[in-house]
């Protein structure tokens, strides 16, 4: 399966989050990615400004690992994998902190840190879906604050395990910087929850007041630790909070973050396209000279003159030759293959390429998608997008990745964000002045948006299944303003 989810991750940038489920019973799970991204003729993206080296400038691409799922309750219930594993590992740190004591110590506070916050996402937007009846909201915000609270506590008594002469400080450090992360994480959640219950009036005072109780506390307790936190009045330490959480947030996540070392691909097969057009410019070269040698003899004039014609037209044979096999190349291979590596051990590879495309050598269902919900009818009539094609064949086998990880995870997320920054530079102002008449017969000046739209359209397969996605972006000089699956 392929789970796509897309947002703005900030003003210029485009976030696809792919996620690679693998099936339990297959061993070797292939998926593959095609996004076609429709850009109007206007801003001047084509083959001849704007490479494939721009291209992968532009677009920057994490694998990680499917954070491994469990529910709020049951962390909080003890027995529950996270936080066995976790106990195991101070209880080995403090008896014996060998240099594989530390590595598990410090992996299992990343994985176990991570697993909570994905699991505190999961619950809130449970929370706030629309089916939810009064009495379940009531019900599961009372839970949320209890299992909340008994998590982190539990978490924090694991301190006196590892509190003791064989354990060094660095170490002690690794265990603040999960609680922090966990404590920072409580807080965005908890007011994500308090705003959308707030919108149904007071109609949930009382678990507005438990949430609030629950981030106080938790404020106490950031301050008796020394950890940052919002200021209304230091603009400083809110500057450094923001700066701190992003660092919490890369050492957390680290341990979900696998290795995917790139190199090109299909060197070998450009190589001897490229010998075989050296052999054919080569073959044209001898057979004209030979050919004239016999006619006009050696050391004359017009065999000298023929020979450098020969040797002019071997060149543009060449070339043109390796034009002609670089096409054909591009049509069939990719231009980067990675390994996935978990621990030196590789579990998978990816492909990706991009190219340019003709409106003709496109899918007719891509076509009718990208026509489907036009604004105006004569946009429809329109077919001067430059259309660039991003693909994408994944590989994973399953049988290595379940025997490299501790806990039972569904697969990869490949985390892709699209800059669009190269694509505003030949933009129109962000506003454009238009006039309404008055009733008076006066004019009324109103500056009204230019945007662009990017039409994106993704093809997902796997298991013979295949899907489409369409997103329509639209942006201006400004950035990004909005995303609409469509």
């Amino acid at each position: 399966m392929i789970d796509i989810i897309t947002k703005i991750h900030d003003k210029f940038s485009i976030e696809f989050k792919v996620g690679f489920v693998t099936r339990r019973k297959t061993r070797h799970n292939d998926f593959s990615v095609y996004m076609w991204i429709f850009v109007p003729s206007s801003l001047d993206i084509s083959s001849s400004t704007y490479s494939k080296e721009d291209f992968y400038r532009d677009v920057k691409s994490n694998i990680r690992l499917i954070t491994p799922r469990f529910l709020l309750r049951n962390i909080a219930s003890g027995d529950a994998t996270p936080f066995q594993h976790l106990k195991r590992a101070f209880e080995a740190l403090s008896i014996d902190p060998t240099r594989t004591a530390v590595a598990e110590y410090e992996s299992q506070i990343k994985i176990f840190s991570a697993i909570v916050k994905s699991a505190m996402r999961e619950e809130v937007g449970h929370i706030c879906t629309e089916e939810q009846r009064r009495e379940d909201v009531r019900f599961l915000c009372g839970e949320y604050v209890k299992n909340l609270r008994h998590i982190l506590s539990e978490y924090r008594s694991l301190r006196n395990v590892i509190n003791t002469p064989t354990v060094s400080r660095p170490m002690m450090a690794c265990f603040g910087f999960g609680d922090e992360f966990m404590s920072y994480m409580l807080n965005q959640y908890t007011f994500r929850l308090m705003r959308h219950l707030s919108q149904s009036g007071d109609i949930y005072e009382k678990e507005i007041a438990a949430l609030a109780t629950l981030v106080r506390d938790e404020q106490h307790y950031r301050v008796k630790m020394g950890y940052l936190s919002v200021s209304e009045e230091d603009a400083l330490e809110n500057r450094n909070l923001i700066y701190s959480h992003g660092v919490l947030k890369k050492y957390v996540e680290s341990a979900l973050y696998l290795r995917v070392p790139k190199k090109r691909d299909g060197v070998m097969v450009e190589q001897i396209y490229y010998s075989i057009a050296a052999g054919l410019s080569m073959i044209f070269a001898t057979i004209i000279s030979f050919y004239f040698q016999q006619r006009f003899g050696n050391l004359t004039w017009p065999f000298f003159i023929v020979l450098v014609i020969s040797y002019m037209g071997k060149d543009r044979i060449k070339e043109l030759a390796r034009y002609y096999f670089a096409h054909r190349k591009g049509s069939k291979y990719f231009d980067n293959k990675a390994k996935i590596s978990i621990k030196d051990h590789n579990v998978g590879w990816i492909k990706e390429g991009v190219d340019f495309l003709q409106q003709e050598n496109i899918p007719v269902e891509v076509m009718q998608l990208r026509h489907k919900g036009a604004i105006t009818p004569a946009e429809s009539s329109i077919h001067d997008d430059k259309v660039l094609l991003y693909r994408k064949w994944v590989h994973i086998d399953r049988e290595r990745l379940v025997a490299n990880n501790v806990y039972h995870t569904d697969g990869i997320n490949d985390i892709i964000r699209l800059n669009i920054s190269n694509y505003i530079q030949k933009m129109d102002n962000p506003y454009v002045p238009l006039y309404k008449l008055e009733d008076d017969n006066s004019l009324q000046k109103v500056d009204c948006k230019k945007v662009y739209f990017l039409n994106i359209i993704m093809q997902y397969q796997y298991d013979d299944r295949t899907d489409y996605k369409r997103f329509r972006v639209s942006i201006s000089r400004n950035g990004i303003e909005s995303i609409k699956e469509m």
